[in-house]
């Protein structure tokens, strides 16, 4: 106690002393007055004193929970700390520890403002992933107990690869988007509509990448594609039925031209790019709408079209000499439409067949009948050169001889063919014959048959033929004998232009004969039968002029 104080106490006792003086108190009045001063006064001192004890305590607890914070921090951020603790009182350790404290404390607001950051983007990118509206916040809090830069390296390399997953699911959206685009720019639907039902933030900045809007996108654009696929065949069928109809039907082409855009898919592949709006349900409606209108035309014309897919195939059997009964098969058809029940559509694709395969059969015997036709021609042309040889003014002078003369020059070059073209059409006929198993008919004949006849006709005619030249040989000899065992009768003159007898103006001129082929006997046995006068010039011999 100071000074101050001792003397201020001594002079309130005095003072108590002058007033208990007057007062007149007792002494063991006084006395008890004074020990309740000294207990209250040691109560006083006794406050203070626990005060000042709890201060020290709660100074003690306030540097252990600095050290503990500081050890806590040094943990969770991981990092090493050193500070020296000072000897001292507890008011100069504390103010050494606490700019360390702060400076921790800073440090892991920071880091946990860092680590929140990156949690809150997990935890959106996984909410979106997810598919949940609001964010997942379940397993996705701040651990403050650990908030090391490896945790933090940890946190980054999440986010990363939830960010590449998003890119990656944002991708394969866009991609799916874009296809159902095209799809419904082809097949006429609302594209927006389409979107909204798969989830309605496709249609919005923000979209959806979670697995259930991903697998609903894949089944949408799967549906379209086989949606396409099926519009396309279908819109093909009705293309090619079309066309059948209007073949059919013989419809004019202005008619067909609205339907361009039909035929031109005709020759499109599953995968190939179509154009805006082709595949529409207004136009494979309007395509129906045709086919059931021409079908309904031909329901109408059907005993017409069957009579003339008859005449069709009458005409191509009747162009390839086919064996086709023509006569009794259009009674026999024209009775069955009669009778009311005939099925006009089977006949009707009953002929169309029978046309194809008649179309295939005639395809097949094309080369032989070209050969056929050539035969005949050679043939007609060896029996025109036959009348013309035996035609004895053929060498008169008239117009148009040199013609002939080059024809039978010619005729007689094709005819020497004949055998060639005998051989070689027989065998394209076997082989014909063997590919198919039955005999090769022309005009309902066996032509293997006609082409062996003709074969032996032709040795006939040559025997024939060298049995005349024989003969004419064996005539002219006699005749060459008589006239030198009794000699020829002098002939009578007469006027230039006159002959000596009738007979010798159907005579050959000498100037005039041009070379056979072996086997023809024209000018030859004339040469034989008139050995014995052959520089002699007949009179009535004319030079004929070539025409222009």
């Amino acid at each position: 106690m100071s000074l101050s104080s001792s003397s201020t106490c001594t002079s309130l006792l005095q003072e108590l002393q002058i007033i208990w003086d007057e007062i007149g108190e007792g002494y063991s009045e006084r006395d008890k007055m004074l020990l309740e001063l000294e207990q209250e006064c040691l109560d006083i001192y006794n406050k203070k004193v626990d005060k000042t004890r709890k201060h020290r305590a709660e100074l003690q607890r306030s540097l252990a929970q600095s050290e503990a914070e500081i050890a806590t921090l040094v943990s969770a951020l991981g990092e090493q700390v050193s500070f020296s603790k000072k000897e001292g009182s507890l008011k100069e350790q504390i103010s050494s520890v606490k700019p360390v404290l702060e400076e921790l404390m800073v440090k892991k607001d920071m880091r946990w403002k860092e680590v929140s950051e990156i949690v809150t983007q997990i935890a959106e990118i996984s909410s979106n992933i997810a598919g949940n509206d609001s964010l997942v916040s379940s397993g996705f809090e701040v651990d403050g107990s650990d908030l090391t830069k490896r945790k933090l390296d940890e946190l980054r390399a999440h986010l990363q690869d939830l960010r590449s997953e998003k890119a990656v699911r944002l991708q394969k959206v866009n991609s799916y988007i874009s296809a159902v685009h095209e799809l419904s720019e082809i097949l006429s639907f609302d594209f927006s509509k389409a979107l909204s039902n798969v989830h309605k933030s496709l249609t919005g900045a923000s979209k959806s990448i979670s697995n259930d809007t991903l697998a609903r996108l894949t089944e949408l654009v799967e549906s379209l594609r086989k949606e396409r696929r099926q519009r396309l065949l279908k819109l093909q069928g009705l293309g090619r039925n079309m066309q059948e109809l209007w073949s059919l039907m013989e419809t004019p082409t202005d008619e067909r031209r609205r339907f361009d855009n039909l035929s031109i898919l005709l020759s499109v592949q599953a995968d190939d790019a179509l154009g805006k709006g082709c595949l529409g349900l207004d136009i494979v409606r309007e395509a129906e709408d045709e086919v059931n209108r021409l079908n309904a035309l031909k329901s109408s014309k059907m005993k017409e079209l069957v009579l003339k897919r008859h005449c069709e195939l009458e005409e191509i059997c009747r162009e390839v000499h086919m064996d086709f009964n023509s006569d009794a098969a259009r009674q026999s058809l024209i009775n069955l439409i009669g009778s009311g029940d005939a099925d006009l559509s089977g006949i009707l694709e009953s002929l169309d067949e029978q046309i194809e395969k008649a179309k295939e059969e005639a395809l097949s015997r094309k080369e032989i009948l070209d050969k056929v036709e050539k035969l005949k021609h050679a043939k007609e042309e060896e029996k025109w050169l036959d009348d013309y040889e035996k035609d004895e003014n053929r060498f008169s002078a008239v117009r148009g001889a040199h013609k002939n003369l080059k024809r039978a020059e010619k005729a007689r070059s094709l005819i020497s063919k004949i055998p060639a073209m005998i051989d070689g059409l027989t065998t394209k006929v076997k082989a014909w014959e063997k590919e198919r198993g039955v005999p090769f008919l022309c005009d309902k004949h066996p032509l293997l048959q006609t082409l062996e006849e003709e074969i032996v006709l032709r040795a006939q005619r040559e025997e024939e033929k060298r049995q005349f030249r024989e003969q004419k040989r064996l005539q002219g000899q006699l005749a060459t004998e008589k006239e030198a065992k009794y000699g020829s009768k002098s002939a009578k003159k007469k006027p230039l232009g006159q002959s000596l007898n009738t007979d010798n103006v159907t005579k050959t001129p000498l100037g005039r004969r041009v070379g056979t082929t072996p086997g023809r006997s024209g000018v030859k046995d004339y040469r034989e039968s008139g050995r014995g006068n052959a520089t002699a010039i007949p009179l009535n011999y004319v030079a004929l002029q070539k025409e222009d």
